[in-house]
């Protein structure tokens, strides 16, 4: 069970998803983004009235003077793993000092310095809609760039970035349950490491994720 802080961590980044979303639109049918955010704060059982303040705060139907912005920055953890942080904040005059001082077990580099080495791709995981559907067969009609076998009978299709709504539509209309449709950036090189190497890297990106401003995290790391 999570504790207090932790489901108020979760919630509240949830929210912030929710709010960036709905910039695109308040109506989930028309706005994929906003969609797959819904129903991942649903499933962690968000309350319907933060879930609803989250919405009318994005669409602009409630203005509180905070304006959320997406910013990476990037660097490497120790024993060189590369690291991409993604943070959604509304004053990065608080954001940038605290993650100077997170990075300083490691390397916070500028821009472009470690997204040379990751691939910005369309991710979209999602169950078939019977035991012998065809997933490369879906991929093609649905203009995916490839897929792979996920977890608990999942697929993983990847798009072009600016594909990724469109192929998430697709999926869909073929019967497939898209559980989340996102943009990631995945790691050319990936790290290997074991051991206390790995114990200590792992340390260092969980105080990272920790940070209230912190949305997502992209690591190379096997």
């Amino acid at each position: 069970m999570q504790s207090a802080d932790a489901k108020g961590k979760l919630f509240t980044k949830l929210a912030k998803e929710i709010i960036v979303s709905a910039k695109a639109g308040a109506d989930p049918a028309g706005n994929s983004r906003l969609r797959m955010a819904i129903d991942a704060a649903k499933k962690q059982s968000m309350p319907r009235e933060t879930l609803e303040r989250a919405i009318k705060k994005g669409s602009g139907q409630l203005d509180d003077g905070a304006h959320f912005e997406t910013v990476l920055y990037e660097g490497y953890a120790p024993h060189q793993v590369p690291v991409i942080v993604e943070c959604l904040t509304d004053n990065k005059n608080r954001t940038a000092p605290n993650m100077r001082v997170l990075f300083r077990k490691g390397t916070l580099g500028t821009s472009g310095s470690v997204s040379w080495d990751f691939n910005h791709v369309g991710a979209i995981e999602a169950t078939p809609p019977s035991k012998d559907a065809d997933a490369e067969e879906a991929a093609i009609e649905a203009g995916a760039q490839d897929v792979s076998p996920g977890e608990e009978g999942q697929y993983r299709f990847t798009t072009e970035t600016t594909d990724l709504d469109a192929v998430t539509k697709a999926l869909s209309a073929l019967g497939w349950k898209v559980d989340s449709s996102q943009l990631e950036w995945v790691a050319k090189n990936p790290v290997k490491l074991e051991g206390a190497a790995r114990e200590e890297v792992e340390v260092f990106l969980e105080a990272i994720d920790n940070d209230d401003d912190v949305q997502r995290l992209y690591v190379g790391l096997l």
